[in-house]
């Protein structure tokens, strides 16, 4: 059956290769450089390679799509794949060849729902398949928007590439962001702190700020995690110590609840 993942929205993490360049203030505490770099799998930045992932991994989604009815009678819904953990798939120095051998093989397992989440969606319609048309059914397309400059800056882009699904990752949230008053709404928020040594806090209120605005305009709505127990609210407004918060909270890295409830929304498809 599929590898489960740690990553609260997804079932399933899936790398065509490895390997990515810090482009923004969201990716100054990068995980996934902290994990490459620790493991070697290749050189992080500007200058390293995007290192393909092997013909074993490669072929994982394949036996996934063939065992998607076991897998959405257990757990009713289909199979979400997120691409790519430790890389972006619309990346410039990404291998052209690996990138169109990538959506071939979202092409060949419609029974898999690929979560393709990018930093760079200026780069989208650039490298996005010559048939991509209104989008592939199977394909939510997402972007990374952790402050309200980057919102303003990557969510018309989003907004205006087709797609089944276009959903935006508040995560790691690094300031407040207020949505656009009207049009096109995405389909689906993920907010999250920060997580990882030296991160950065989150205030709660920018993600009561985030859910009041999903809710009032029909958005799902999920909440993964404060990153760290300094930026949750048991510490943060109710002065209670991070040992407290643990015994009580301890969904995600520093807890996840907020006002009372895990939120863990997703979007109809």
């Amino acid at each position: 059956m599929a590898e489960a993942s740690k990553i609260e929205w997804t079932d399933s993490t899936f790398n065509p290769w490895i390997g990515c360049t810090k482009i923004s203030p969201g990716c100054d505490r990068c995980y996934a450089e902290r994990l490459v770099t620790r493991y070697r799998w290749t050189l992080w930045g500007p200058h390293g390679d995007r290192k393909r992932t092997s013909a074993a991994n490669w072929r994982k989604p394949i036996q996934w799509n063939s065992q998607a009815t076991v897998f959405q009678a257990e757990h009713s819904h289909r199979q979400r794949v997120f691409c790519a953990s430790l890389a972006d798939v619309f990346d410039n120095k990404a291998d052209p060849t690996t990138r169109a051998d990538l959506f071939e093989l979202i092409k060949a397992t419609p029974n898999l729902d690929w979560l393709l989440l990018t930093k760079r969606p200026q780069l989208m319609a650039r490298f996005l398949p010559k048939d991509w048309g209104n989008g592939y059914p199977n394909v939510w397309l997402g972007s990374t928007m952790e402050d309200q400059e980057r919102y303003d800056q990557r969510w018309p882009l989003l907004r205006d590439t087709p797609a089944a699904i276009r959903f935006i990752s508040y995560e790691p949230a690094i300031g407040p962001i207020v949505l656009d008053a009207g049009g096109t709404q995405p389909d689906w928020i993920i907010s999250g702190g920060e997580s990882g040594p030296g991160s950065r806090l989150m205030q709660p209120a920018w993600a009561r700020a985030v859910r009041d605005q999903c809710q009032s305009r029909g958005i799902a709505f999920m909440h993964k995690q404060w990153g760290n127990y300094p930026s949750n609210p048991i510490v943060a407004e109710d002065g209670k110590s991070a040992k407290d918060a643990k015994l009580s909270d301890h969904d995600g890295k520093g807890g996840a609840i907020l006002d009372g409830r895990l939120w863990r929304e997703f979007p109809r498809h």
